[in-house]
């Protein structure tokens, strides 16, 4: 009776093990598989619109920015251009402003020189007087003294110089000064009594006020309408 080799006897347990390892996948290998199928489910149509709208809205805030830009650059230059306009016309108003004073002084001077040019007659009518006083003595002397005053006052009306004399007129603050009151029920009250000094203006400037008295204790003026 023979017995079998001893490398021949085979373990039932074994082939068991050997089967088990050939059909029964691993737990690694299921939680790998199960990994890549998540992984793959991720890439969705919903995820792509999403990831696109986001992409959307950065290239059109990029957009915006840069048309903020173009604005900024806009107005900057804007501001340049009046600035450089304000420079010329403040350069331009200052020439006139200085053309006008000079022309307003050279005015002045030709105002000056026609009058003394007037008055140089005056001056010679005056000389004459004197001379024919010292010559013939003082007969006739008035009446060249008043020529010649007569000839001034003409003189000083052609340009512009207006005598203010308001004897027996109502009593103007703005063109006489009172330097006494005098009392006179006859007239009405603050009537220009008497002129001591005569007074001069020039259209609506008062060069001088004239000094006269002032009546007081008549009756009252009437408002003069205007």
């Amino acid at each position: 009776m023979t017995t079998p080799e001893k490398d021949e006897v085979r373990n039932p347990s074994d082939e068991v093990n050997q089967g088990a390892g050939e059909t029964i996948p691993s737990s690694t290998s299921a939680n790998e598989g199960a990994a890549t199928d998540e992984n793959e489910s991720v890439a969705t149509p919903e995820a792509e619109e999403v990831e696109a709208s986001i992409i959307e809205e950065a290239e059109a805030i990029l957009e915006g920015v840069l048309d903020e830009s173009e604005l900024v650059a806009q107005a900057k230059a804007e501001a340049a251009d009046w600035q450089d306009k304000y420079m010329r016309l403040h350069a331009e108003w200052d020439t006139y402003r200085r053309r006008m004073n000079e022309q307003r002084e050279a005015e002045k001077v030709r105002a000056t020189e026609k009058l003394v040019s007037d008055i140089i007659p005056v001056l010679d009518d005056f000389e004459r007087t004197v001379e024919y006083a010292v010559n013939n003595g003082e007969t006739g002397l008035l009446g060249g003294v008043q020529a010649v005053y007569n000839k001034l006052v003409d003189v000083l009306k052609r340009g512009g110089v207006v005598v203010v004399d308001p004897a027996g007129q109502a009593f103007d603050a703005l063109e006489a000064q009172a330097v006494a009151m005098v009392p006179d029920d006859s007239v009405p009250d603050e009537t220009v009594a008497q002129v001591y000094q005569k007074g001069y203006k020039m259209g609506v400037k008062v060069l001088r006020p004239a000094m006269v008295t002032v009546t007081t204790g008549g009756p009252k003026r009437e408002a003069v309408e205007e």
